[in-house]
C-alpha cells in the first residue's frame, strides 16, 4: 500500500505541501511516460456530520479514554440548534452529530474520525480537510480496475461510518498522453471527467500548464487592485503599499511555489498588476502630497 499523508491541521503541513507532493509524483509519472488518474473526492457536510457515538469509539481506539475522553464526551453533548428566517425562529433540536466549527479541536476530532479511510487502499491518498484525492498510474483496464475498487473500498467506508461523499462534486482527471481514460462511478453514478480542477486553490490542469490559474490569479488581484482604487480616499503613501501587500499581493503569492510561471506570456500579464499599482501609486500619491502642500 502507497503511504497515506494528511497534509491538514498539523505543524509543517499545508496546501502548498499536499500540491507539491501531488504534482511531484503525477510529472514523475509522466517524464517516465506512464500515465495517472487522479479522483478528487468531496467529503459532505464533513464537519456537521460526524456521527458523535462513533468518534468517540475512534478515540478510544487510539488511546484517549478515561478523563479526557469523557470531557469530549461532555464537550460535545447536550448541543442544540435552530434556524431563523426572515426573523422566525424554529423549536430548538438536539445536535447528535457533527462539531463545532472554528474551534481548536474540532478540526483534530475530523482528522482521527477519517483517519482510517485509507485502510485497505492500494492508491495512493491525499487529504487535507475534506478535500480528498486518490491516484494512481493506469497504464490497462487492469489497473483502472484496482482504482475503481478503491473507490468502492471508500464508499463503503463512508457508509458503515454514517458520512456522505457528495458525488457531483467528485472529479476524475486523466493525465498523460495516450491515456485510456477509463471511468469511474461512486454510488451508482459516473464521475465527471474534468480537464482542469481547482484543487486546494489551485487551477491543476490536465496538461500541467500554469496558465489558466495566472488568468485567475491577475483577474482576482486587477480586481482587487480596482476596489482599492475606487474606495480608498485617503491615500497616505504607508497606507496604499499596505493595502497593497495585504489584499493584492496574496492574490499573486498563494502556493506561488506549486504554480510558479515559466511562460513568459504568463509571467508578464502578472507583472501587469504591479505595472498598475506603480502608475497608480505614482498619481495618487503624488497629487495627495501636492494637495497637502
Amino acid at each position: 500500500m502507497y503511504c497515506i499523508t494528511h497534509n491538514g491541521f498539523r505543524s509543517g503541513y499545508s496546501c502548498a505541501t499536499n500540491l507539491l507532493t501531488f504534482l511531484e509524483t503525477v510529472t514523475a509519472c509522466i517524464n517516465n511516460k506512464v500515465n495517472i488518474d487522479t479522483v478528487y473526492l468531496d467529503l459532505a457536510k464533513e464537519f456537521d456530520k460526524v456521527p458523535h457515538q462513533r468518534l468517540l469509539l475512534k478515540l478510544k481506539a487510539h488511546g484517549v479514554d478515561g478523563l479526557v475522553c469523557n470531557w469530549i464526551k461532555a464537550w460535545l453533548a447536550d448541543r442544540q440548534q435552530r434556524v431563523c428566517l426572515h426573523g422566525s425562529y424554529s423549536s430548538w433540536r438536539p445536535v447528535w452529530s457533527g462539531v463545532p466549527q472554528g474551534s481548536v479541536l474540532g478540526p483534530v476530532l475530523v482528522f482521527i474520525f477519517i483517519n482510517d479511510l485509507d485502510t485497505g487502499l492500494s492508491s495512493k491518498i491525499l487529504k487535507f480537510a475534506d478535500d480528498i484525492k486518490i491516484f494512481r498510474p493506469v497504464m490497462n483496464h487492469t489497473d483502472g480496475l484496482g482504482l475503481q475498487q478503491d473507490l468502492d473500498s471508500i464508499s463503503n467506508w463512508a457508509e458503515r461510518w454514517q458520512m456522505k461523499f457528495n458525488v457531483s462534486k467528485c472529479k476524475v482527471m486523466h493525465f498523460g498522453k495516450g491515456n485510456i481514460r477509463c471511468r469511474y462511478i461512486m454510488d451508482k453514478q459516473a464521475l465527471e471527467e474534468v480537464d482542469c480542477e481547482k484543487d486546494l486553490g489551485v487551477n491543476v490542469c490536465q496538461d500541467l500548464k500554469v496558465s489558466v490559474h495566472c488568468r485567475e490569479a491577475y483577474s482576482k488581484a486587477n480586481r482587487m487592485l480596482g476596489l482599492i482604487s475606487r474606495t480608498i480616499k485617503y491615500r497616505n503613501p504607508k497606507s496604499v503599499v499596505s493595502l497593497y501587500k495585504s489584499l493584492v499581493r496574496p492574490q499573486l503569492d498563494y502556493c506561488s511555489t506549486v504554480w510558479h510561471p515559466h511562460f513568459s506570456k504568463d509571467k508578464s500579464l502578472l507583472e501587469k498588476v504591479q505595472h498598475r499599482f506603480y502608475i497608480y501609486a505614482c498619481f495618487h500619491i503624488s497629487g495627495a502630497c501636492h494637495n497637502e502642500d
